[in-house]
């Protein structure tokens, strides 16, 4: 993923910064504890198509 683009995204819910886990291809907010999945090098910034994270996967 573009290092610029991952700089300017920020979560639809709350406007955090997201943070890549590129093992997963997902962009994590930590402060609502969402997973955005990245499909196709293109990000889903849909609520509706995030996954909620467990607490040990936000260590």
């Amino acid at each position: 993923m573009d290092k610029r683009l991952l700089e300017i995204l920020v979560c639809p819910l709350c406007k955090s910064p997201l943070h890549l886990a590129s093992s997963k291809e997902e962009l994590i907010c930590k402060a609502d504890r969402l997973a955005y999945p990245i499909r196709n090098d293109i990000p889903v910034m849909l609520v509706d198509e995030a996954r909620s994270l467990t607490a040990d996967e936000l260590v």
